[in-house]
């Protein structure tokens, strides 16, 4: 059985398209099925979006659907300006990928010390199939720094003022294998989740 990945973000399809391909889950993408609707994203929290849009892209699909979502909290930001879950708004502004490097520099300085500013991102996961909803959230710790990787993953700019401190190296300059023993350990639950709720939903098929 194949299953609708519901984002256009080129990072996202690159990197959970193939990590959950490896574990022998058959994937689609929006562009492969020609859906192109934007999905009004109105949830209070990563969870609640991820299933606003897995909800929407099944209805219209009628595929079952997997979609995930981030929120950023950072350390010692005010509420007024916490990311929370929009990370690519700010002062009623979607940003592009310059944009968002350049404003998440600005608060590391602002904010951090050291050039350093930590927070955590907190992904939601959401399964919708034959009626049914299925969810799971993850904490992921992360470090961001005012200095800036050159090397910029598209669709998720950040990762360039990230600093993987075990490598002490930019997350966009990540190989493969240092992919697989620092992002894919950290998100072993996000995969664990994805992979058994999909051996279940099958089972009972």
């Amino acid at each position: 059985m194949a299953y609708l990945l519901a984002t256009t973000n080129k990072a996202k399809i690159r990197y959970y398209g193939s990590r959950l391909k490896e574990r022998g889950i058959e994937i689609v993408t929006l562009n492969e099925i020609g859906i192109a609707c934007e999905v009004d994203e109105t949830g209070r929290d990563p969870v609640e979006n991820a299933v606003i849009k897995a909800e929407a892209y099944n209805k219209r699909s009628g595929m079952p659907t997997i979609a995930l979502d981030d929120g950023l909290f950072l350390d010692g930001v005010p509420d007024g300006i916490q990311p929370g879950t929009h990370v690519r708004r700010a002062n009623g502004k979607r940003l592009n990928d310059a944009e968002m490097i350049d404003y998440y520099v600005e608060l590391v300085n602002r904010y951090g010390e050291n050039g350093r500013l930590k927070g955590y991102f907190l992904k939601g996961v959401a399964i919708v199939s034959q009626g049914h909803t299925y969810t799971f959230s993850h904490k992921a710790d992360r470090c961001f720094t005012s200095q800036q990787s050159e090397v910029i993953d598209e669709g998720y700019p950040l990762a360039s003022i990230q600093m993987i401190s075990s490598l002490n190296k930019f997350k966009s300059e990540l190989t493969q294998e240092e992919e697989k023993i620092t992002m894919d350990v950290e998100q072993r639950e996000i995969f664990e989740f994805i992979a058994n709720t999909i051996a279940a939903m099958e089972r009972k098929a």
